[in-house]
């Protein structure tokens, strides 16, 4: 022991305890539980309510915990999945349409270990259960709109430079604008050319018109956009609304993947997708003839919305979008120095230029805010076959949620005032906060993982991993006898380490794959064991003393355990960089188990077998049991 430093020893000891601690939660399984909400954000919930549901539950013998409120949901804890699915059958019935049931998992963990920041690892789709969406983006709708507001914004830069035109209209990717004299195409050309490099300008002498034709890579700039921005509001959605552990991620071109694990509800799924909506800031016409409006005819560059509450006669907004909702990068819900409730909202770069630019000539004038809701929902039809099948059918809600005069010059931060309630401002801050779509989504295809299906998947990932465990040990025990059974224990602490950075990671997800990774890891785990140990051998056959031998053994097997492992460390990136869901869940266990092994390997046994074989002198072992 004299030889081999000591703070390896501690090193050992320091990663294993602190590994171990966060592998323990791990150890408490999550319970089953439902999750009732308000439907409406920030809703309070009635206890007689909550009462009802409590009391159904008991007498469907159901076994339901005391339940408890967690924020503005309150969470009761059931025996089993099956268990779970009839209390929120039973809760749907008694509280109605005014809440919300979800299914949801409920971790189990000490508060001694949450208070460290110990939590159980992340489970996918796959072993817990869940429902699985592919969202497909409108990519038409989000050229057509950014089109617009570039439109617009060109409107805007003619008439601030005085510049006269006789229209400025879009068709597909381009703007077309004509206008009275060529000495104004030409200082229209200048304009547009400094102002929007989205567009390669061009010019028609004779009709005195410009065209302005989307480049490529602005187009392609666009969509890649759309696609983020819509990814970041469903991911912040479903987070807002509470669902555990969710999947948020791109495929391909234009699709979203969509994975909720723990609910299998498919309805309410959709309800939580189909929350998802765009804001837009508008002013008011508020010069028009009251008989077009109640004739639902508006003049033209404008449109005739409803209130939402329909208590109020509809408000008739310009088309032109001063700032959207994807351009909000916070929003949060509070009261006036009257008490009255408000919305204070902070905008990006370019939201704070035009809201500036826009207020600053409309002081005194009404601003509207416009909710934008899409929903999918599935209708049954008979397919040319008789057989009966879903199918997604899309629809759209436009309302107004408020109007107020503008006072000042608003930039980056403003507040919206004249909600109803606290609840309404609240779920307005939510919405805001969440992020508005670039472009609508529908759902392409829907799949369900059962629970038990989940369990299933778990139980024969645990039952492949104990027999590989159970077959390599036996053989190393077999093969090199004290040294097999430290190599044995080695092994055991490499599972731990395994398991407690991927509780540790925030974000790392099990999944049916990453079993797979973590079963290969078992029987990898020993190769740099095996190295080691032959070589021993080979150096107590050429007369080398038990002493050198474990020292040559260890020192010259180091570079080929290195070499060996980097490459299967690359391949592991390699997969993680390039694969999807499922391969980078298999890839990050693998990378994880890899360099896990090579430190029970080069510190992990090498410092056992100085505990038992590290003495000097008197006390060197005459000879190795291996």
């Amino acid at each position: 022991m004299a030889r081999y430093p000591r703070w390896r020893f501690f090193l050992l000891l320091a990663v294993i305890l602190f590994a171990g601690i966060y592998a323990l939660p791990n150890v408490f399984p999550d319970s089953p539980a439902i999750q009732v909400t308000s439907a409406q954000a920030g809703g309070e919930l009635a206890e007689r309510d909550l009462q009802r549901v409590h009391s159904a539950l008991e007498e469907a013998e159901l076994s339901p915990g005391p339940g408890e409120l967690d924020g503005h949901s309150w969470i009761v804890r059931l025996p089993d999945s099956e268990a779970q699915l009839r209390a929120q059958n039973i809760a749907e019935r008694v509280l109605g349409d005014g809440y919300v049931v979800a299914l949801n998992l409920v971790p189990n963990t000490p508060p001694w270990l949450r208070a460290l920041g110990a939590s159980p690892m992340n489970l996918g789709l796959d072993l817990q259960g869940g429902v699985h969406f592919l969202l497909q983006v409108d990519m038409d709708t989000a050229v057509e709109q950014r089109m617009e507001a570039w439109a617009s914004e060109f409107r805007i830069l003619l008439r601030d430079e005085g510049i006269r035109y006789r229209d400025v209209d879009e068709r597909g990717t381009e703007i077309i604008a004509s206008f009275a004299s060529a000495e104004d195409m030409s200082e229209a050309r200048g304009l547009a050319r400094a102002h929007l490099p989205e567009f390669m300008v061009s010019s028609d002498e004779q009709a005195n018109r410009l065209r302005l034709e989307l480049t490529d890579d602005a187009l392609r700039e666009i969509k890649d956009y759309a696609v983020d921005q819509n990814r970041t509001a469903l991911n912040n959605r479903v987070n807002e609304l509470g669902v555990a552990e969710p999947l948020v991620q791109r495929q391909g071109a234009d699709r979203i993947v969509v994975q909720l694990p723990g609910v299998q509800d498919a309805a309410t799924a959709r309800r939580i997708l189909g929350r998802t909506a765009t804001l837009e800031f508008r002013m008011v016409a508020d010069d028009v003839d009251p008989r077009r409006v109640e004739a639902g005819r508006p003049p033209p560059g404008t449109e005739i919305f409803p209130y939402r509450d329909d208590r109020r006669p509809p408000v008739v907004l310009r088309r032109e979008n001063i700032v959207t909702g994807d351009q909000v990068t916070n929003a949060r819900s509070g009261f006036d120095q009257h008490g009255v409730p408000e919305v204070n909202i902070t905008l990006d770069g370019t939201g704070a230029r035009s809201m500036q630019r826009v207020s600053s000539r409309n002081i005194g004038k009404p601003m509207g805010v416009l909710f934008i809701e899409t929903r999918t929902d599935f209708e049954t039809y008979e397919d040319e076959d008789g057989e009966i099948r879903e199918r997604a059918v899309t629809s759209q809600d436009k309302y107004v949620i408020n109007v107020a005069n503008i006072r000042d010059t608003l930039s980056s931060r403003f507040r919206i005032t004249g909600l109803d309630s606290a609840a309404e401002a609240s779920e307005l801050a939510l919405l805001l906060r969440a992020g508005g779509l670039a472009a609508p989504v529908y759902i392409t295809e829907e799949r369900t993982v059962g629970p038990s299906m989940g369990a299933d998947n778990i139980e024969a990932g645990l039952n492949s991993l104990a027999l590989g465990l159970f077959l390599v040990l036996l053989f190393m025990i077999f093969r090199y006898k004290v040294f097999g059974i430290v190599a044995d224990i080695a092994l055991v602490g490499n599972l731990v380490v395994i398991v407690g950075v991927m509780s540790l990671i925030p974000g790392a997800t099990l999944t049916l794959p990453g079993i797979a990774g973590i079963v290969l890891t078992v029987g990898m785990a020993v190769d740099a064991n095996v190295l080691i140990f032959e070589r021993i051998r080979q150096e107590l056959r050429k007369g080398a003393s038990p002493r050198e031998a474990i020292d040559f053994g260890y020192g010259r097997a180091f570079q080929t355990i290195l070499d060996a492992n980097i490459t299967t460390l690359i391949v592991a990136v390699i997969l993680f960089a390039a694969g999807t869901g499922t391969v980078q869940g298999f890839a990050v266990t693998l990378f994880i188990g890899i360099l896990a092994s090579m430190f029970t390997a080069i510190i992990g046994t090498r410092s056992i077998i100085e505990l038992i074989y590290g003495g000097s002198g008197k006390r060197a072992p005459a000879q190795l049991s291996i």
